[in-house]
């Protein structure tokens, strides 16, 4: 889930920035330290998108940068348990697809792709046995999120399954809700 989430700390502002008004300089700081960053608290930090309040600078002797006491605002994505995600299939291996879910991926073990035994082609593709359903590269795809983990946070992993209702990739849920249609029809 994407939250706008307001901060509150000490800002370092490097000699660099000086010939900028101290918002931008400020803004800038923020951006050089906080895009990208992964926390278990914050989830991915996607940006800094407001800075709203700037204290009084302090010059530290020896270091040359300002440090400001700065309120702002940034736009993070923490996936939650049990949330519903869209993604798009980026590979797929023997034992499972990895899943773009927007500024991180997960992870969709092959027991948790489809409710069918599947098998892997060497052209990268899951099927299932019995239903035929197919998984592929490209596809896309809606998951729920089943395990959030920040163990290691320069890689979070996020375990996804497509193992329940209206869930896998859009072109299977298509045809489901085609033929409850047909059914409801007769």
């Amino acid at each position: 889930m994407f939250y706008e989430i307001k901060v509150k700390g000490h800002v370092r502002v490097d000699p660099v920035f000086f010939n900028e008004n101290t918002e931008d300089a400020i803004k800038a700081a923020l951006r050089q330290r906080f895009e990208g960053f992964i926390s278990k608290e914050l989830g991915v930090v996607i940006g800094v998108t407001d800075v709203d309040d700037v204290g009084e600078g302090v010059i530290i002797p020896g270091d040359g940068a300002a440090y400001y006491d700065t309120n702002f605002n940034i736009l993070s994505f923490k996936p939650e348990m049990q949330e519903v995600v869209l993604g798009k299939i980026l590979d797929v291996t023997d034992f499972g697809a990895f899943i773009n879910i927007g500024p991180i991926d997960g992870m969709i073990h092959v027991s948790q792709t489809m409710d069918d035994y599947v098998s892997f082609a060497k052209s990268n593709v899951l099927t299932g046995k019995e239903s035929k359903k197919s998984l592929k590269t490209n596809d896309r795809c809606r998951a729920r999120v089943v395990a959030v983990s920040y163990k290691d946070l320069s890689n979070p992993k996020i375990g996804l399954t497509m193992r329940q209702h209206r869930l896998g990739a859009l072109n299977w849920i298509d045809d489901e809700l085609k033929k409850e249609k047909k059914g409801k029809k007769k």
